[in-house]
């Protein structure tokens, strides 16, 4: 499994600012999540991209508006290999994207949109984002147990990951229903969720979807890659005994 500090679009992660660090802190591979940019500030974020040190970006969170082109594009420059999509339930995508290239778009599950079987099999797989999941866990639990249900049948390509609070973080604007999850990390100790997960959930593609600094995502790359390393080394002894 591997873990990636990511460039997050949304309102409060001022994401063109946090280019000053990645040439500060000289990274070189990133995911990239276009969520909350139109096409006008995706070309300038594009063009800043290319004046900076970032030479990979193998993971994408794709944005509706998007067409096929601009997917190329990513492949082709920066070595794409996996995106991932909301629900057409919640937004509606190009349909062009899943005739050029449905093995490599992956479903999430979102907070309100849960996995639906049939609507997976239109895609590559599944991008699990654990915070959503562990939210659902923690506040409707027979929902839990049906996405848990339908992960058993799928394949997991990529993953989410962000931050659990100890209290309520916000209400959802659209269920008025509160809400465990976060973009927004303020201790490490908001990932120990994860050690609770089975290992067969993480993908080669884990996307710190954080909007924390970057020096910040990479300390939390650290600290999830040593607890998982510790349970690795506990279970392979186990195995051997």
């Amino acid at each position: 499994m591997k873990f990636l500090p990511t460039l997050t679009t949304t309102n409060g992660s001022n994401w063109k600012e946090k280019f000053r660090e990645i040439e500060a802190l000289d990274i070189e591979e990133i995911a990239l999540f276009l969520t909350c940019l139109p096409r006008e500030h995706r070309k300038t974020l594009y063009d800043m991209i290319k004046t900076s040190c970032i030479k990979r970006i193998p993971f994408v969170h794709l944005r509706s508006d998007m067409d096929v082109d601009e997917i190329e594009f990513l492949v082709k420059e920066y070595g794409t290999q996996i995106f991932n999509t909301h629900s057409e339930r919640e937004f509606p995508i190009d349909r062009e994207w899943l005739v050029v290239y449905k093995e490599f778009i992956c479903i999430e599950n979102t907070a309100n949109y849960p996995l639906d079987a049939e609507e997976i099999k239109k895609y590559g797989g599944i991008c699990l984002d654990f915070a959503h999941l562990e939210n659902l866990r923690l506040l409707e639990l027979d929902k839990y147990k049906k996405e848990v249900e339908v992960l058993s049948k799928s394949l997991i390509k990529c993953n989410h990951i962000s931050a659990i609070k100890k209290e309520f973080s916000f209400t959802d604007s659209k269920t008025l229903k509160l809400r465990y999850d976060s973009h927004h990390m303020d201790d490490l100790s908001e990932l120990d969720y994860l050690r609770n997960y089975p290992i067969d959930y993480f993908s080669d593609f884990c996307a710190i979807e954080l909007d924390n600094k970057f020096s910040e995502q990479l300390e939390a790359i650290e600290y999830i890659n040593k607890f998982m390393g510790e349970r690795n080394k506990l279970i392979s002894k186990m195995l051997e005994d």
